[in-house]
């Protein structure tokens, strides 16, 4: 069922790399033709391995236009679509 929102947030925190990864693949599993965003929030001082493993496993992945910073350095944001 798809959700339709144009950003899901989705936290990361105290997840190990494979749990985070099945939740990501469900915010995408989630995601409706309008979402534009997945923000995920995965923490500064623990969260580095999880921000490593979102760059490792979805920058080339085909859904996602690109990977970028989120408002602080313990979010990354997946660009599904331009918002214009």
């Amino acid at each position: 069922m798809a959700v339709n929102e144009a950003f899901i947030k989705i936290d990361l925190h105290g997840m190990r790399r494979e749990d985070a990864e099945k939740t990501v693949e469900k915010a995408f599993a989630s995601a409706g033709p309008n979402t534009y965003q997945i923000q995920i929030v995965h923490g500064f001082n623990r969260g580095t391995s999880l921000k490593d493993m979102i760059y490792e496993e979805f920058r080339s992945d085909k859904r996602v236009k690109r990977i970028m910073p989120g408002e602080n350095q313990g979010v990354t944001v997946l660009v599904l679509k331009d918002l214009y």
